[in-house]
């Protein structure tokens, strides 16, 4: 089950050399994504950044390179800034710009693994990265590994004995739940779903009848292009604590320690955390709603920006194929407040009861 840190566990981070050095302790098929581009003799791995604990080392032995390249190869295909170049240029364009690709595996057994891999965000700007929870399974001696999207992901969390049982039904709910909007779809859309109350019982990232300050209003999660997905939020009586916007399966992005988790709630929507610190470290765990994850922070574990303590938060929604994407908050109620788009990215607002809330505007956390 993909739950637990053990105590003292030893990253490893392998050089694009294969080289171990060590560091401290801390269904309908979508269309598959463009191939990558390749350069003859050229590794998909290199260049990327590899973490895995010692013990996960020792059990993939020297199968441990051809288990990255298949994730490093799915993760270029899938990331919008490799843009289908050849792995090498495309790993080589990001470190330019000091970003960087990491594949970070966590767990093996057997034939199977499983962990997070993603592209940092540009340091240039607030934003999250783009990232993935993955599967991998070995078959005929060669790793077929599946992203969050992929049929391949879909085959693997039915199969995978790596996924729990709770996180199965997890995983399960929301991927029966058809609840992608159109890419075609303007910004002012209202959602395809509707201005549902509370959209599945999501509550805002803190404890209900508490209050937090809203800095920023609806904008794309990377603050680039795309849906209007994320909100920013700091202070209040909340005591800065940011908690799950509901039950489902949490997961830390960046490892122990990082400020992103990732909640894969029932229904078809799942939530993302940015830019905490003190966390809390999930792997796959089952987690109730409101469980603690962290406090707000200035965390920049995988890029992007912050200039005080917030929580950026983001709203996805999943198809039948596990295609997570992050969607429009426009028109959706959340935290008993029905969010809309201002004029630009940052600037619009919340409305209940009557009531408008903007930036700058502390709001209570409610139910209904």
């Amino acid at each position: 089950m993909f739950s637990g840190l053990p105590a003292r566990v030893a990253l490893t981070v392998l050089a694009a050399t294969g080289l171990l050095a060590a560091a401290p302790s801390a269904s309908t098929a979508r269309p598959a994504p463009a191939p990558v581009a390749t350069t003859a003799g050229v590794s998909p791995s290199a260049g990327v950044a590899v973490k895995m604990s010692a013990s996960v080392a020792d059990r993939l032995g020297t199968d441990r390179k051809a288990l990255v390249d298949a994730v490093s190869a799915d993760v270029l295909s899938r990331s919008h800034d490799a843009g289908g170049l050849a792995p090498a240029t495309a790993v080589g364009r990001l470190a330019a710009e000091g970003r960087k690709v990491v594949v970070d595996v966590r767990t093996v057994s057997r034939d199977w693994a499983r962990g997070v891999a993603y592209v940092e965000a540009p340091r240039t700007r607030h934003g999250e990265p783009e990232g993935w929870l993955y599967i991998a399974h070995r078959v005929d001696g060669r790793w077929v590994a599946g992203l969050e999207g992929d049929r391949e992901f879909a085959d693997h969390v039915a199969r995978s004995p790596l996924v729990g049982v709770a996180e199965r039904r997890t995983m399960t709910a929301y991927a029966e739940r058809e609840a992608t909007p159109p890419a075609q779809a303007p910004q002012t859309s209202v959602s395809p779903a509707g201005a549902q109350a509370n959209v599945n019982g999501l509550l805002l990232p803190w404890m209900p009848d508490y209050y937090m300050t809203l800095t920023g209003g609806p904008h794309a999660h990377d603050s680039g292009s795309g849906y209007w997905s994320a909100l920013d939020f700091a202070g209040g009586n909340a005591s800065g604590l940011v908690r799950s916007s509901r039950e489902g399966t949490a997961t830390s992005m960046c490892g122990a320690g990082g400020g992103w988790t990732r909640v894969i709630h029932p229904g078809g929507f799942s939530t993302d955390y940015y830019h905490m610190r003190n966390t809390t470290y999930y792997n796959g765990t089952s987690i109730a709603r409101s469980a603690l994850l962290g406090s707000i922070g200035t965390d920049t574990c995988a890029g992007g920006s912050a200039t005080g303590a917030h929580v950026h938060w983001s709203l996805r929604t999943y198809d039948a194929n596990y295609n997570g994407q992050y969607t429009w908050l426009n028109g959706r109620t959340i935290g008993g407040w029905t969010w809309w788009n201002g004029s630009g990215q940052y600037s619009g607002c919340g409305t209940r009861l009557g009531v408008t809330a903007c930036p700058g505007t502390a709001i209570y956390n409610r139910t209904g």
